[in-house]
Formats: structure tokens, sequence, C-alpha cells
């Protein structure tokens, strides 16, 4: 008897037409390192008297399916998570292209995310997918990853793939040593580790139905955080935190072979941070910034990514 095993899971996504409608082709298969994505239903223990000491049976509560994706920062496959997060880009070139993703929109777009273990048989196909946040760190050795944090509408659970043959990727993934962060265009010295968090803020739309699950998730006040954490060499971050002034920050990853990414935040605000002196080691501060709406821009942030892939 075959049993389950992570290393031959696989998992493919395409776009909806329809909210909560899995389409019947287009399937892209998609790099992962791990996945919570799952529907859950809950069981209301009964409350009624006058039957004995022991209950009634319970009674099934409601539908909900959510889970995060860990996967690759990649020149490629990244790009539909973030299509999912911000919308659909404005793509410019003849190849390669250069798509940009910008903050603020409000017709985000869901997909189906199949999750299959071929050897028991079980696959798991998730519509009305939605990413409520996508988060990655910063640092100077280790895998780059990014969190990919979706809510979905239901689960469906068959013998056999519905997402056909899936079109492959080829995978050009960017590392930690490929970083670089900008600070109103010039390098910030001294970065020990970074972190961002862009948040769509999904508002689950609860409605009853005979099915238990929720009708839509529309997007509300976005938000773009994080922090920045540097060994202690200058005045720079901290008088701009007393003065409460704006910079741009820009987290970027070029490949020697010329594919890019780039998020860059254009008005970032930085808190006061507390200065400690822990011993005889380096003095290092923790900046928790926050993005807000550039005047100028009329956004929060843009995410450009660079590739070979002329549409997503």
């Amino acid at each position: 008897m075959a049993r389950a095993q992570g290393a031959r899971a696989q998992m493919a996504l395409a776009f909806e037409t329809t909210y909560g409608t899995p389409p019947a082709s287009g399937f892209t298969k998609m790099p992962f390192a791990s996945t919570t994505l799952g529907a859950e239903q809950p069981l209301q223990t009964s409350e009624l008297l006058g039957y004995g000491r022991d209950p009634q049976a319970p009674i099934k509560d409601a539908v909900t399916a959510d889970g995060d994706v860990v996967v690759p920062l990649d020149a490629e496959a990244f790009g539909f998570w973030l299509k999912a997060a911000f919308g659909a880009p404005m793509t410019t070139g003849t190849g390669p292209y250069t798509h940009e993703f910008r903050s603020g929109n409000w017709a985000l777009p869901s997909f189906s995310v199949e999750t299959g273990m071929p050897e028991v048989p079980r696959f798991a196909m998730y519509s009305g997918c939605m990413v409520d946040s996508l988060n990655w760190q910063m640092a100077r050795s280790g895998l780059l990853t990014a969190t990919a944090s979706i809510v979905a509408q239901g689960e469906n659970i068959a013998t056999s793939t519905a997402a056909g043959t899936p079109a492959n990727i080829a995978l050009k993934r960017f590392g930690h040593f490929n970083g670089a962060i900008t600070r109103n265009g010039s390098n910030i010295g001294n970065v020990v580790s970074a972190d961002l968090t862009y948040a769509n803020n999904l508002d689950r739309i609860e409605t009853i139905r005979a099915d238990g699950k929720i009708d839509g998730a529309d997007p509300s006040i976005a938000a773009l955080t994080g922090n920045v954490v540097v060994r202690f060499a200058d005045q720079t971050l901290v008088t701009q935190a007393i003065n409460g002034e704006a910079c741009e920050l820009e987290f970027s990853y070029t490949l020697p072979i010329g594919e890019t990414l780039t998020l860059t935040a254009h008005a970032v605000y930085l808190p006061r941070p507390r200065i400690e002196i822990s011993g005889p080691q380096g003095v290092q501060a923790t900046f928790d910034w926050q993005a807000a709406s550039d005047p100028v821009l009329g956004r929060m942030c843009t995410v450009t990514l660079t590739n070979e892939r002329e549409v997503y």
C-alpha cells in the first residue's frame, strides 16, 4: 500500500474566469516548499437537555478553507503570486519583458490551486483562492522563500487530477546573495536583515449558504510593513524617524543572466527605535517601518519583475 510522501507532492495553479469555478485548462505547475492550505469543518456540540448525561449528535459548522504556501522567489513562477496579490501587471518590452505590479488595485483575481499526492491517490482542488498577504525576509544566507497566505472558498477532493497536464516553468531562483536594499537611491550600509509583508486584509463575505462556504473575499485597506535591522553606525535613520519624514526603500534581486525582482516602497515612515547597548558586541537597531501612499505617484508600492515570460 502506497503512503503519502511530501517529496512526491505537486501543485498546479490557474486563474479563474468566474469566482469559485476552477478553469477546465490553463494550469501551471508551481514550485513550492510546503503548504498548510486545507479546508476544515468543525463540529458544534449539542446543547440539548433531557436526554440523559450522554450528548446528542453534534452539528456541522461552517467550512473554512485557507492556509499558507511557502514558495521560492524565482524569476518566473513568482509572478503568478504577485498577480494574485496585486492584480494584473502592466507589461512592456519585447523580451525580456518588464511586468509592473502596483498596489491599490480593488479588483484582485481569484485562482484555483490543486495539490496532489498521486500515490494515495488524493487530489485536492481549492477554488475561489485569493492572496491575503505575501511575506519574505532578506538575510545574508539561507534559502530565499516567500509565504503566501491564502483565503479560499472551498475544497473538492478527487482520486484523479482536474488540472490536466500543467505547463512547466524553468526555475530560475533568486538567492539572498542576489539582494540589495537602497534608501532614496543609495545603498543602506550595515543592514543585518530585513522583513517585508504586503497585506490585502481580505474581508470574508460570510453569507448564509447551504454549502457553508463563503461568498467571496473583498480587499480592504492594504498594508505594507516590515522591519530593517542595522548595525548602528550613523544617525541617518534615527534622524528621519525623529523628524517624521518619509523615504523610499527599494528591495531588489538581480540574477547574473539579467532577471530582476524589485519592490519599491515609495513613502516609508520609521518609528523612533530604542538603542540598547547589551554588551561588548556591536550595537544593533531595529526599525519597524510602515509604508503609505505616495502623494505624487498615488500608490504605496510598485513591484517590478523582469523575465522572458510575455503574459501573466
